[in-house]
């Protein structure tokens, strides 16, 4: 079993800055791949970002490709999604999910709560 906290979400203003991070519990954080989704009102769930067990692949869609980097931090069992540029239309509950994959992300079976990201214009 393994619980991810998400934490680093806020109000910010269009072309700042926002770090999320998502904390997990249990010892087979490493051997995870790792993902982070967003989902905005009335919008479907989209995967923003991946990142392979050892950190050494990764994968970002096309809408925040060269504005977020993922990263990963074994021994502290946390994952990160550096943000930015920040753009009104990033505004979202950001989670965090866990596939029992090695390398991608494409049936999550862990799911944090989620943060609020809220981008002013």
């Amino acid at each position: 079993q393994v619980q991810l906290v998400e934490s680093g979400g806020g109000l910010v203003q269009a072309g700042g800055s926002l770090r999320l991070s998502c904390a997990a519990s249990g010892r087979t954080f490493s051997r995870y791949a790792m993902g982070w989704f967003r989902q905005a009102p009335g919008k479907e769930r989209e995967l923003v970002a991946s990142i392979s067990w050892s950190g050494g692949s990764t994968y970002y869609a096309d809408s925040v490709a060269g504005r977020f980097t993922i990263s990963r931090d074994n021994a502290k069992n946390t994952v990160y999604l550096q943000m930015n540029s920040l753009k009104p239309e990033d505004t979202a509950i950001y989670c965090c999910a866990a596939d029992t994959d090695r390398t991608v992300v494409s049936s999550p079976r862990y799911w944090g709560q989620g943060t609020q990201v809220t981008v002013s214009s």
